[in-house]
């Protein structure tokens, strides 16, 4: 019994992947909690198919590490559909998806030039269990910069997902902020991708925040909710995929957190 709770321990790259769930499921909390309270559910699913692109742009350049032209077309494109969705010519289910489905296009465009596409399909799903000592250190400096950005702006974001109009009234710059918002989900989305993967990254940012607004009474309790769902989840995703001979650990810690989304709606429906 003592083997199958701390085996796994003796493994460097199980003790990184602890190390990222740990960094990773806090920022998933404070931008998870705003993409939810803000109806930009297929936001970061958009922004994640935009990285195929990323990546196509890097190899055409030229370039033997694609994070960056990852990280600076993610911003560009987050910035666009954001002003688009914004000018309320369209519904923002529309623009998500025009935008979604021209970004995975043009990606597989450029990566299917001189048949390249095969290499990346990592991305697909990632691999949480790859990630490296330089990595998490990253992961840690992104974390105390969002955090710092949210200690900041926490309360105008608040304002502006609850009412846009009245916060502009109150002198808060709404376009500003939300650019900022935007921008900094681009980035934490493009970094993450390569250990999550882009078919499972706007799971792991919405279903903890989706479960916890379920059963929290208040701002409060749904940022501390979500945190909690997000590490259980992800931790024990992580430990059954020991147990299961290192199974694709995002899948699983998906499995866990939709789980504990239908758990908490059960409940919630229950009581009504």
């Amino acid at each position: 019994m003592n083997e199958l709770l701390t085996g796994w321990w003796q493994y460097e790259f199980m003790r990184n992947a602890f190390l990222a769930v740990v960094l990773i499921m806090p920022l998933f909390t404070m931008l998870g909690t705003m993409v939810v309270s803000n109806g930009m559910a297929f936001f970061s699913d958009a922004l994640g198919h935009s990285s195929l692109t990323g990546v196509g742009v890097g190899i055409i350049l030229g370039m033997s590490e694609y994070r960056p032209t990852m990280i600076a077309f993610a911003i560009v494109f987050a910035l666009m559909m954001n002003r688009i969705r914004n000018s309320r010519l369209t519904s923002t289910d529309t623009v998500i998806g025009v935008f979604s489905s021209c970004g995975v296009a043009l990606g597989l465009v450029l990566l299917s030039r001189g048949g390249s596409f095969s290499r990346y399909q990592s991305l697909l799903i990632g691999d949480i269990l790859s990630i490296t000592k330089g990595e998490i250190v990253v992961l840690a400096i992104t974390l105390v910069v969002v955090f710092a950005l949210w200690l900041i702006c926490f309360n105008s974001f608040n304002a502006i997902s609850i009412n846009p109009s009245l916060a502009k009234t109150k002198g808060i710059p709404v376009r500003l902020l939300d650019d900022l918002l935007v921008v900094i989900i681009a980035v934490v989305v493009m970094m993450a991708i390569h250990w999550v993967g882009l078919l499972l990254i706007n799971a792991m940012l919405i279903l903890p925040a989706a479960a916890a607004r379920q059963v929290a009474r208040s701002t409060r309790s749904y940022l501390i909710l979500t945190l909690i769902f997000g590490l259980f989840s992800g931790l024990l995703g992580l430990w059954f995929s020991f147990l299961n001979s290192f199974a694709a650990t995002g899948p699983m810690i998906v499995l866990i957190a939709g789980i504990l989304f239908f758990a908490t709606f059960t409940l919630r429906d229950s009581k009504q």
